[in-house]
């Protein structure tokens, strides 16, 4: 099996731990992070997560989790996509 179509497959899961602590499972792409703020692309839609001391602890590629430790302040969903810019519709 092909590893993107493995991660199309992947159930989603969010698990946290007194705020300290979050486990991801069905991520397909880290978007951007640093101590602050993570934006994950996911099987369920993009998400947001703020706080702060925000790190990645463990990331597994493959099985499509992250771990992320640090105080964390909010976790919201993004359903709307990012709008493309001019050249990527040219060239589709």
């Amino acid at each position: 099996m092909d590893k993107i179509d493995s991660l199309n497959n992947l159930n989603h899961n969010i698990t946290i731990n007194e705020r300290k602590n979050i486990i991801i499972s069905g991520v397909k792409k880290i978007e951007s992070f640093d101590y602050e703020e993570f934006l994950l692309e996911t099987t369920m839609g993009n998400i947001t997560i703020k706080g702060s001391d925000l790190e990645i602890i463990k990331l597994d590629t493959y099985q499509g989790t992250v771990s992320i430790k640090g105080v964390i302040n909010s976790l919201n969903y993004d359903t709307v996509k990012k709008e493309e810019g001019m050249f990527s519709k040219l060239f589709k």
